[in-house]
């Protein structure tokens, strides 16, 4: 084979090394959420690997430390998270807008739900993973106060227990330690917000 023909050849081989490269990724990230789903908090990464069906060097070839493969894994998680709660809100009324974001809530919260647990359980030891959490926290509490009148944003009290009911902490005490259905959680917080917003 001529040097010329080697080198019109270099392009694809370099492109499928690439390609394997990016699929060996995604399955590991693909990999640590269906464990995490499966009900396992805290993933190692030999559990990781088996389940990507890769050697474990290559998980730490794509991934410096477990704290690193959370923060893909989150950034996958957040795109799932703003197709759900980004969509501008129909409501006419303010209470309606507030009942919209419930449902919305209560879809996203349920789809991340396993996820945050882990994120939690991890959390002492990724700054990441803290900071995370924190702005979700606030992005959900600016989109709230965008959909309120500045009569209930300038009622502190109002305004704290309408956050509150709407938050990640209320919905997961609502479906595990109270052991309601979805459905069921998300009646318990209509029915408080209405009795609140009355």
């Amino acid at each position: 084979m001529s040097s010329s023909a080697s080198q019109a050849g270099a392009p694809p081989a370099i492109d499928g090394r690439r390609q394997r490269g990016q699929d060996n990724r995604a399955r590991i990230v693909s990999a640590m959420m269906a464990i995490i789903r499966d009900g396992q908090i805290s993933p190692s990464a030999e559990q990781v690997a088996a389940r990507a069906d890769v050697g474990l060097r290559t998980v730490f070839r794509h991934f410096q430390d477990m704290d690193s493969l959370y923060r893909e894994m989150s950034a996958v998680i957040e795109v799932e998270l703003r197709a759900i709660i980004e969509p501008p809100l129909k409501g006419a009324t303010w209470p309606e807008r507030v009942l919209e974001l419930v449902g919305r809530r209560a879809a996203a919260f349920e789809t991340i739900a396993p996820y945050r647990r882990s994120a939690d359980a991890f959390r002492h030891r990724s700054k990441f993973l803290g900071r995370d959490a924190d702005r979700l926290s606030t992005e959900l509490r600016t989109k709230l106060e965008r959909a309120l009148p500045p009569e209930v944003t300038g009622d502190p009290l109002k305004l704290e227990a309408l956050d509150l009911l709407m938050s990640f902490e209320a919905w997961s005490r609502l479906r595990r330690e109270q052991g309601l259905s979805p459905q069921q959680a998300r009646e318990v917080l209509e029915a408080a917000l209405r009795r609140l917003m009355d």
